[in-house]
């Protein structure tokens, strides 16, 4: 099946960010019912666009390919993913899918079981499920519909539709840590913790820090040791790093917005454009437009 129609233009003001504010309880629910989601849902979502609150694809069957980020990849059948706020999605094709789409604001999550998802080495939050877990959140998604719908004890309502949402993100971040520990084993607990808390101030500064040093000094150590423990876990220098979630801001904002290649450096805090375009070309492998031409909307 086609994956639908793709945007038709793009913008000046930037990627097309969604929020929940038309939903009174701050939380959306679809069943997906042997048919492609993108039939169940609003048009304006097919397009690629960010969210400022979380969704979830819980797939009982079927398959749905899905890009995020740049990454092209299907939602196999017994599989979870989740897209954080601020991350670029569109749906695409999908084969006799079933399972459930939720959407739900970040105030509903207990902040640490937040900090696990976002400070993760994945930048693709895609879960593979036992029968037990798939069960689990089948039956979780149904308590959560029934009770969005349901009449009685209309008081307690909100607060047992948070702690429904904040059960099955615990449980989320709980199959997601077993699968992350078992990557991740060979690494010490301390060298883990620097790189999470690295990257998670990388996507919080990465517009106005661009040193090593600036990320090294907040973490009271030196550049050496915060290479050295990035290089162990990730295979990659900081520098790498940090340009890295630079260059994938000024992919999204070429391929879903008609600002100039001048316009993005300076958004994204560079004032020497040509600087930029070589930044931008030693690390996504071609020049700006070239990239912008090849992945046109």
């Amino acid at each position: 099946m086609d994956s639908g129609p793709r945007a038709e233009s793009m913008t000046k003001e930037g990627i097309q960010l969604y929020s929940l504010i038309e939903s009174l309880t701050g939380v959306e629910l679809i069943r997906i019912v042997d048919q492609p989601p993108i039939q169940q849902v609003e048009q304006k979502v097919i397009i690629p666009h960010r969210h400022d609150h979380y969704c979830c694809f819980f797939l009982e069957k079927g398959e749905l390919a899905f890009s995020l980020d740049f990454q092209q990849f299907t939602i196999p059948s017994s599989s979870l993913l989740v897209s954080c706020p601020g991350q670029v999605h569109q749906l695409g094709s999908a084969k006799d899918v079933a399972g459930w789409f939720m959407a739900f604001e970040a105030r509903f999550v207990d902040p640490k079981a937040r900090m696990v998802i976002e400070q993760s080495f994945a930048n693709v939050v895609l879960l593979d499920l036992s029968p037990e877990d798939q069960r689990w959140f089948a039956a979780i998604f149904e308590l959560i519909q029934s009770t969005q719908a349901g009449t009685e004890s209309q008081s307690f309502n909100p607060q047992l539709l948070q702690a429904l949402i904040n059960a099955l993100f615990y449980k989320l971040v709980a199959v997601f840590q077993s699968q992350e520990d078992q990557r991740i084993q060979a690494h010490s607990l301390r060298r883990i913790e620097i790189v999470k808390t690295f990257r998670q101030l990388v996507q919080e500064q990465f517009l106005v820090l661009k040193k090593p040093a600036d990320y090294a000094v907040r973490m009271n150590l030196t550049v050496s040791y915060l290479n050295d423990s990035l290089k162990s876990v990730t295979g990659f220098s900081s520098t790498y790093l940090i340009q890295h979630e630079v260059i994938r801001e000024a992919q999204r904002l070429l391929i879903y917005t008609d600002k100039s290649v001048k316009e993005i450096a300076f958004v994204l805090g560079y004032n020497d454009t040509k600087y930029f375009i070589r930044l931008f070309g030693k690390t996504a492998g071609r020049s700006p437009i070239t990239f912008r031409k090849a992945n046109k909307l």
